[in-house]
């Protein structure tokens, strides 16, 4: 039987893309041969990787806007460091709002001062932080739009001359927004793009070159836009994957019917999670994430039951993250209405039986 797929990540995928994905590691492009083996620099590969890199401009609406796609290895983390490193020339500013951007800050202090503008650290990530100052002699300014441990995200962005700089990797591709407020966009792939192993950036050229420091070539911006992400050998399955996903996406009327759908499965749960006394949801519910709806428990003793009860409905990565504790369910793009339903049921079901 099929699971009900709530992990955070790596993501649940639609059954097409797994389909298709499949056929190619058998044989690719009827080439004889499996994607897992064929040259990164085949042509057949350089048009996955040239394409995946304008179909990601598209979906986003930066065609033509000064920005280029890059598809790099070393996840969300490495572009924490890879960000600092070629934008931060002496201080910068980020707005701390989890786990995520806590990490992202502790790599931008080894090249320069960094200003927390704002944190929710105080009550443990349950909001984001409103009416915060960006300071002018920033270099740039750093968020993080949806944070998946804590289940909140952002429903608005600062306006800044400032270049904005966002980590999306949970919810890219899920909303519209108007994408030309950030001057970089970065994603790991494995919450709602594709399979773990690459990350997307999207860059806005004439933000770079301005830091005096040399720059390793594996880390320079300027060198993987030169060499259209195949400086080195890119995560060929992975991008490949993240291409039929996003194929999936446009073909399904993209961002904007999407949207329409999380919504709606945001709405279905939440509305069960503040009318079911049994739970208590763990955000702030101004705040709360479209992607990852945390919540919890009111009665401890009914953790048994409820995870026997959801365990037998098929449905799998229901836990909490471990430093949050109770249960998230991550409701990425490929998640179909049905598998939300199927936990309302179960959630409706504990309170007939407590």
């Amino acid at each position: 039987m099929k699971k009900h797929n709530y992990s955070a990540g790596p993501c649940i995928l639609p059954q097409e893309v797994f389909r298709e994905a499949s056929q190619a590691i058998l044989d690719f492009n009827d080439s004889g041969l499996s994607i897992l083996e064929i040259s990164h620099r085949s042509k057949d590969f350089v048009d996955v990787m040239e394409e995946a890199r304008n179909l990601s401009l598209e979906l986003l609406g930066l065609e033509g806007k000064g920005y280029k796609a890059l598809f790099l290895q070393g996840g969300a983390s490495m572009q924490f460091l890879m960000i600092a490193y070629n934008l931060l020339k002496d201080k910068a500013a980020y707005l701390n709002t989890g786990a995520w951007s806590t990490k992202a800050i502790k790599e931008a202090k080894f090249f320069g001062d960094v200003t927390e503008v704002a944190s929710s650290a105080d009550k443990d990530f349950k909001y984001i932080p409103k009416g915060y100052f960006i300071p002018s002699d920033v270099d740039y300014f750093h968020c993080t739009s949806n944070n998946t441990i804590y289940g909140t995200q952002m429903k608005e962005f600062p306006r800044t001359p400032k270049p904005v700089i966002c980590d999306m990797s949970s919810d890219i591709f899920s909303r519209e927004l108007d994408f030309s407020q950030f001057d970089l966009i970065y994603a790991g792939a494995q919450k709602n793009m594709g399979p773990a192993g690459t990350t997307l950036v999207v860059i806005k050229e004439d933000i770079l070159g301005y830091v005096e420091r040399s720059i390793p070539s594996m880390m320079d911006y300027r060198i993987h836009i030169n060499k259209a992400s195949m400086y080195n050998t890119p995560a060929v399955y992975a991008v490949y994957v993240s291409l039929l996903t996003m194929r999936w996406l446009k073909n399904n009327g993209g961002i904007k019917a999407i949207e329409e759908k999380n919504e709606k499965k945001a709405n279905l749960l939440y509305s069960e999670i503040d009318i079911n006394p049994l739970f208590e949801g763990y955000a702030n519910k101004e705040d709360r994430s479209v992607m990852n709806a945390t919540f919890t428990l009111v009665n401890d003793d009914l953790k048994e039951t409820f995870d026997e009860l959801w365990k037998e409905a098929g449905i799998n990565g229901l836990n909490g993250h471990r430093s949050v504790g109770g249960y998230r369910a991550s409701m990425y793009n490929a998640l179909p209405l049905e598998s939300v339903q199927v936990l309302v049921d179960v959630m409706s079901e504990l309170e007939r039986k407590a």
